[in-house]
């Protein structure tokens, strides 16, 4: 929200400059984005009178002025504006100005051969409007070669961030009484009396929907004028960023910056019959003040004559029914509209206004009386006319709430200890109504304090927050205990490993665009869909990790990256039974692009396969503390894999502990993406917890005191047995004396029997109490093999 000093001064009498009230409206709460000064633009350039004008020798639509800077050395300025005319008192931009509308720097230069020593200026080139049919033309009083900065005076513009639980700050008056309960100048109370009406009201207002309009108050001012507003009103609006429009149209935008108070004038002659606040019917449509057209649902609230409907209800006017410079009745609308369904309005619609930002967050209910009154005020005083008796159709709810409240709870609660009288001002001020037995009335401007915690933050916030006492949180003696969980440390311990192995972390959104989530949607649960997403793109909860990453590997390969190596730790969200919520904590990773490139020992760039995601996702598996050694690879990947280079990891036959290999090449299509993409996800939550204290802990290192023996064994197994379970075989065919065992060949060719292949073995056997003769390690060969058999595997000779 946006205003200028001068505005804010108009409501609190105050002498603090620019800075410090920048310092204690972030201090109260009220976030300070950034303060401007149009001034601070304008210091080179001058108040000038222009002395002569002739015309240019060279071109009919250009004039050579000799401006008068009051220092006796007239400037010789080429000028295309118009109006310039010897005696006219302008602005002059001199050479190493910067013209505020474009950032073009102003040199003295020669234009059509005629040396020119800086420019006039117009309105819109300094930035303080929209006119520039002709040079800006001051009195004629303006003192010559002053600053045109100090000529203009310096007016702030604050920008402040208002949080959604504030809407009394909604409003200039809102913020002005915040800083006048700090302490910061006297709140100037609002400065009009109830208009009485010369006239009953010509037409008929009532609210055929109290549950969505509670209240809705209406009058006709008659005979008015509808000109430009007068240039106080207009600069207020433009510090604000609105444009100003018309008199009536800009009196209404006023009110509602200033005091928060949305309201609608409407052109009487463009109505027909009674002004009714209903529910919109079926098929009913609404060309608002935006140029579109809006096909409205059955339960939104409209404003609507016997026509139809000519207001979205505390969003946004309609085209057929707004004001213009013909306008010469009006009828006023001041109502108060139900938060819920303004916001849930807007969100259906996606339609945002400054109107919706105030009634979504709840306006004051109290002051439709005195916004009536503010308005007519303004409107006769700018544009003329006779108000008519004001209309009052349903009530606004006034009740307040009040709370049992212990002044020493600010120390409590708030960590400051704060005197019952200072605290009893600071309610006070803020607009509470206090009782000796401290039961507080919260005002009507303060949907948003429901409690005594809430009171204890207003006092804390206004007496000063940089007050709270800095107190260490009491510690035990000794070395202090670790406050991550198993799986916060599980997560650390995943994370530095795939950095150590050269792969970059991402960040990902949480939510997918819907067809990339159907794409890796498990088929045995559904999809969370939001209901009001930030983006129609991002509106599916992902399902998986790997949408995200696929979509970033796409744009490094697509800006030249050759070897792309991502992972992700995050949340995937699935849909149970019955709508159940389930988050499963998992990671992913892409592998995309090159392996190893070119080179002249290996020749062409090798490209990831699926044995690359598998030994990433058995090293991660293994830091994650899962038994790697006891995991049984297995297919039903899913459909998003390619079916003969992908695989699962389970513990058992139903525990799946991740899934790797090569992208299906539908898959890689549909995300853009060319060439082998090997990916893994991990599921951390299916990891069994290591179990006893201390489970992170590396047990001690103890070498063993005799010498490991290894020995090479050659099975003939079917060709579709996997590598892996030979292997699990043979380290569980004698447990005491086989402490490792890896395949170093596969062979498939002659000498092998179709449908076989050759698997070769290194097995490491360890002596424990003595070192083994022949007899022992024949025994233990004899295990291996049996154990070898039992999978259909013949020892070769």
């Amino acid at each position: 929200m946006k205003f200028a000093l001068s505005w804010l001064q108009a409501l609190l009498d105050t002498k603090a400059d620019a800075r410090t009230i920048a310092e204690k409206l972030t201090s109260l709460g009220l976030e300070i984005e950034g303060v401007e000064d149009a001034s601070a633009a304008l210091t080179n350039f001058r108040v000038a009178r222009v002395l002569t004008a002739e015309k240019h020798p060279q071109a009919d639509k250009l004039q050579v002025l000799v401006v008068d800077l009051g220092d006796g050395n007239p400037l010789q300025v080429v000028c295309g504006a118009p109006n310039a005319r010897a005696g006219l008192v302008g602005v002059l931009g001199l050479p190493g100005a910067v013209v505020p509308a474009n950032g073009m720097e102003l040199r003295k230069s020669a234009i059509r051969g005629v040396e020119s020593n800086g420019m006039m200026c117009s309105t819109r080139e300094l930035g303080l409007g929209e006119e520039h049919d002709g040079i800006i033309e001051l009195p004629a009083d303006a003192p010559i070669g002053t600053s045109f900065a100090d000529y203009l005076g310096s007016d702030p513009v604050f920008d402040v961030a208002i949080t959604p639980n504030r809407p009394d700050c909604m409003g200039v008056y809102g913020i002005a009484r915040d800083l006048a309960a700090a302490g910061l100048g006297v709140l100037r109370p609002i400065d009009t009396a109830p208009v009485v009406g010369s006239f009953p009201c010509p037409v008929e207002v009532r609210t055929d929907d109290p549950e969505g309009c509670p209240a809705f108050y209406g009058r006709v001012i008659r005979g008015v004028t509808n000109g430009p507003s007068p240039q106080w009103l207009q600069d207020r609006l433009k510090s604000a960023g609105q444009r100003p429009i018309s008199a009536l149209v800009d009196i209404t935008n006023y009110v509602m910056l200033g005091y928060g108070r949305p309201a609608h004038a409407y052109d009487l002659a463009k109505l027909t019959g009674a002004v009714v606040a209903r529910r919109a019917r079926e098929g009913e449509t609404c060309l608002a003040l935006n140029g579109k057209e809006y096909a409205l649902q059955p339960w939104m609230t409209v404003i609507a004559d016997e026509s139809g409907v000519h207001d979205i209800a505390g969003i946004m006017g309609g085209e057929h029914s707004g004001c213009s410079e013909t306008t010469t009745d009006v009828l006023l609308e001041v109502a108060y509209f139900t938060p819920a369904n303004i916001a849930r309005t807007g969100q259906a619609l996606a339609l945002t206004s400054d109107a919706r930002g105030r009634f979504e967050r709840g306006v004051d209910p109290a002051f439709l009386d005195t916004g009536m009154d503010l308005l007519t005020s303004l409107i006769l005083e700018i544009c003329g006319g006779e108000p008519s008796e004001i209309i009052r159709a349903g009530q606004p709810p006034l009740a307040r709430k009040s709370f049992a409240y212990n002044p020493a709870l600010a120390g409590n609660l708030g960590g400051i200890d704060v005197a019952g009288s200072e605290q009893k001002r600071i309610l006070a001020a803020l607009g509470f109504d206090v009782s000796n037995e401290w039961l507080v009335t919260v005002p009507t401007w303060r949907p948003d304090v429901d409690g005594a915690p809430d009171i204890v933050e207003e006092v804390i916030r206004v007496h000063g927050l940089d007050a709270v006492p800095s107190t260490p949180l009491p510690r035990a003696d000794g070395v202090a205990k670790p406050t991550a969980t198993p799986a916060q440390m599980q997560e650390r311990r995943i994370r530095r490993a795939a950095a150590a192995r050269g792969l970059n972390e991402a960040v990902t959104w949480s939510f997918l665009p819907t067809a990339e989530a159907e794409h890796f949607a498990d088929g045995n649960s559904g999809l969370w869909t939001l209901a009001n997403p930030i983006s129609e793109d991002l509106k599916t909860m992902r399902p998986s990790l790997l949408p995200g990453l696929l979509a970033a590997a796409r744009r490094n390969l697509d800006r030249g990256a050759t070897s792309v190596r991502l992972f992700e730790i995050g949340r995937r969200y699935l849909r149970g039974e019955g709508g159940a919520s389930d988050e499963q904590p998992s990671l992913a990773i892409v592998l995309a692009g090159e392996a190893a490139p070119r080179g002249w020992a290996t020749g062409k760039a090798k490209p990831f396969d699926a044995f690359d995601a598998k030994a990433e996702a058995l090293a991660l598996l293994a830091e994650a503390g899962a038994p790697v050694d006891n995991l049984q690879v297995m297919g039903e990947a899913g459909s998003q894999f390619h079916p003969g280079q992908s695989a699962t990891l389970r513990l058992g036959p139903k525990t799946v502990l991740a899934r790797f290999g090569l992208l299906h090449p539908s898959t890689a299509k549909a995300f853009d993406l060319s060439g082998p993409v090997a990916v893994v996800e991990l599921f951390l939550g299916s990891i069994p917890a290591r179990k006893g204290p201390g489970s992170f802990a590396r047990p001690h290192f103890a070498p063993p005191a005799l010498q490991a023996v290894t020995r090479d064994y050659a099975f003939l197994v079917p060709a579709l047995l996997p590598a892996g379970d030979l292997l699990r075989a043979v380290r569980g065919a004698d447990k005491a004396n086989v402490v490792a065992a890896r395949v170093f060949d596969d062979f498939r060719g002659q000498g092998v029997p179709e449908g076989h292949k050759s698997l070769a073995v290194e097995v490491t056997l360890q002596p424990v109490e003595k070192s083994y003769d022949e007899a022992a390690l024949k025994a233990i060969t004899d295990k291996i093999v049996a154990a070898g058999a039992k999978l259909g595997g013949v020892l070769r000779a």
